[in-house]
């Protein structure tokens, strides 16, 4: 068993099937952000990748943090993405800034109660911003509907500490990640809980997004 850091987008409008939301005007069908934490089963996801890709290790369970942080009180974390290396197709070619800078944090919680930040990112790392994302999305004419939740994928930044999945953090499992109480992991195992923190902070106030947990039962 294991996470993916991640942020999710909510559609506030709606576009008509058949109509694709181009990248200048994506921000118009963005109501707010989520935490989001995808669980993934590694091992059946290995199992049904080739050549089915991955559906089975993946869709099972979701969580989102307390509540929804509307776009508008982003606006002030709004900051550069990595630069794109290979020119991007025109529908995805965009002007500004457009991601933002919201720090992540992900502990691990052994049944003891023992607290172990495994994972430091930020969500600025995305090679694909959001408004992005949406006009790929609906390049093909799908249709969103209001409340549609979109997760960014992984957050996994430059450093072994900010990647975003125990898979990467361990290295596919060869390097043990050590917890605060001596213990070790390489994926979770029952009775583990993770908590995922995002927040943004400059100038003397803080937006948080509230806790995003789940524990795994037996």
């Amino acid at each position: 068993m294991d996470i993916e850091v991640e942020m999710a987008f909510v559609v506030g409008k709606e576009n008509p099937l058949g109509e694709p939301v181009t990248v200048e005007n994506a921000h118009d069908h963005i109501f707010g952000m989520v935490t989001f934490n995808d669980w993934s089963a590694r091992d059946i996801q290995r199992w049904e990748y080739v050549p089915l890709g991955p559906f089975l290790g993946k869709n099972f369970a979701s969580t989102i943090s307390a509540w929804v942080v509307t776009m508008e009180a982003l606006e002030p974390f709004l900051t550069e993405g990595p630069t794109q290396t290979v020119e991007v197709l025109p529908y995805l070619q965009y002007k500004g800034k457009q991601n933002y800078d919201i720090q992540l944090e992900a502990d691990l919680i052994t049944e003891d109660g023992s607290v172990t930040t495994i994972c430091k990112t930020n969500f600025k790392y995305m090679y694909w911003n959001m408004c992005q994302q949406l006009a790929h999305h609906t390049v093909n004419g799908c249709n969103l509907k209001v409340g549609d939740l979109c997760a960014s994928g992984t957050i996994s930044g430059p450093t072994e500490d900010s990647f975003g999945s125990m898979m990467e953090l361990s290295w596919k499992g060869t390097k043990p990640i050590p917890l605060s109480n001596g213990q070790e992991r390489k994926f979770l195992q029952n009775g583990d809980a993770i908590n995922i923190r995002a927040y943004n902070e400059t100038d003397g106030f803080r937006v948080g997004f509230g806790n995003c947990y789940g524990k795994i039962l037996a």
